[in-house]
């Protein structure tokens, strides 16, 4: 569990100061709040640098070093800010859809809350996805021009996050990833948090991204590109040298690496 300081230092990092109580209303703003001030972010994986997720460190790294991180890291965290708000959760396994086909188990982790007899799903550490808690009843939501809504599987105890387009009356709605309920630890995580940081098939070794909510779309820098997302209207721009990409760093994430972190490493493709 937190102690008071840490939940201090947690809400002055998404910038929150509402109240403390376990209602859907604080899991909403608490989840929108997260997603538009840690960004989702693999910079440590580019830079060879091994991913530490005991809380000591997940918190140095999130709340001192005013870093972000991908699933394992961001959803541990707010699974933990959520618990000290009262809130009743577990860490579940997903597997992410390539386009083909499922990958493993633990390839992802999101986090399942249950409130008012009710389950829901919260994910701060997916990316572009929901911005709001997703009910397990199946009801979609729709923002900013993206359906979202989890799926049950006939016939198993699995579901599907799906995603579309507004407008398409749910026919284009594709998979991100299945999962079931099941509640593990975050040890039984690690050895998938190891392959995503070191195996040549990953996607977090073959490119560097760092990618944060804004109230109207997102802003991310992949590789060297900078690239800018309001309502559906995406822009792409250059990063031409190692100081602009530090520049756009600090301005839109907040984030000051070392001067002798390797900039040209994080701004080149690493192809399988």
């Amino acid at each position: 569990m937190l102690n008071e300081t840490q939940i201090q230092a947690y809400l002055a990092r998404i910038a929150y100061t509402g109240a403390r109580a376990a209602t859907l209303e604080v899991l909403t703003a608490l989840h929108a709040t997260h997603l538009q001030h840690i960004p989702f972010e693999n910079l440590d994986i580019s830079l060879g640098r091994k991913l530490d997720l005991s809380t000591p460190a997940l918190l140095d790294k999130l709340l001192q070093q005013q870093r972000g991180g991908f699933c394992y890291e961001m959803n541990q965290a707010f699974s933990l800010l959520l618990q000290a708000f009262g809130f009743q959760t577990s860490l579940i396994s997903a597997r992410v859809f390539n386009g083909k086909d499922y990958g493993p188990d633990f390839d992802h982790m999101l986090i399942q809350v249950l409130l008012d007899g009710q389950s829901w799903i919260a994910d701060v550490g997916f990316g572009d996805s929901f911005r709001a808690p997703l009910n397990m009843n199946g009801h979609a939501i729709t923002e900013l021009g993206m359906h979202y809504q989890v799926q049950a599987e006939p016939g198993t105890a699995c579901f599907r996050l799906m995603q579309g387009k507004d407008g398409k009356d749910g026919k284009d709605m594709q998979p991100q990833f299945c999962f079931s309920l099941q509640a593990f630890g975050i040890g039984e995580f690690e050895a998938m948090c190891l392959y995503q940081q070191t195996s040549p098939l990953s996607h977090f070794t073959q490119k560097t991204i760092c990618s944060i909510a804004t109230p109207e779309g997102r802003i991310s820098i992949s590789n060297n590109k900078c690239i800018t997302t309001e309502r559906g209207e995406r822009h792409v721009r250059t990063i031409h040298d190692a100081d602009e990409y530090r520049r756009l760093l600090q301005e839109h994430f907040g984030i000051h690496l070392a001067v002798d972190a390797n900039i040209q490493k994080l701004m080149a493709r690493h192809p399988a």
